[in-house]
Order: C-alpha cells, then structure tokens, then sequence
C-alpha cells in the first residue's frame, strides 16, 4: 500500500489545487476571474492557492493591462504538466491497487 501512495503530490491534495491545475491542463491560460468563477473561490482563497503553485513553478503568471484594468493570466508549466499527469497516475494506481 505505501508503494502506492509514494508518487501522491502534497501540492494537489487541496481541492482548490487540484481544481486549479485540472483547469489550466484543458486551457491554454485562463485569467484570475474566470477561474475565480469556475471554481467558486474567493479572491484571497485563490491567490493562496495560485502562489503556492506558483513557488512550486507549477504555474506562470502574466500581468498586464488591459485598457486601464490589471488582467493576470495563468497557465500550467511544462513542470507542473508532468507533476500533474503523474499525480493522476499514482491516484489511479491506487485506485486500481484496492480493487
């Protein structure tokens, strides 16, 4: 059993993670509000979340402008890709493992 609990990412055991980064591996890039709508979560709960992302080097963040409004964007890395898709995998492990 501890095999297959071994490639179980920390980073995603939070719903909100896990909902940011199944977000953003279906979406190119995806800016604050929109996410912020998707996944039902308040400013301050999804910025806590994006930075630990972030720090992680899971996610990258563009700011800029729009017009005179701040629009910040996010989209996956290629590192959080990978760390994403192998999460994924040693959940279905174990899944599979207790059958």
């Amino acid at each position: 059993m501890k095999d297959l609990l071994v490639n179980i990412n920390k980073a995603f055991e939070s719903k909100a993670r896990l909902g940011i980064m199944s977000v953003l591996m279906v979406n190119e890039q995806i800016d604050f509000n929109s996410l912020k709508e998707l996944l039902d979560l308040t400013d301050g709960n999804l910025a806590s979340h994006l930075k630990a992302l972030e720090e992680l080097e899971y996610i990258a963040v563009w700011k800029q402008f729009i017009g005179r409004k701040p629009n910040t964007t996010y989209r996956a890395t290629d590192q959080g890709k990978k760390a994403f898709e192998s999460h994924l995998q040693a959940l279905e492990n174990l899944i599979k493992g207790n059958r």
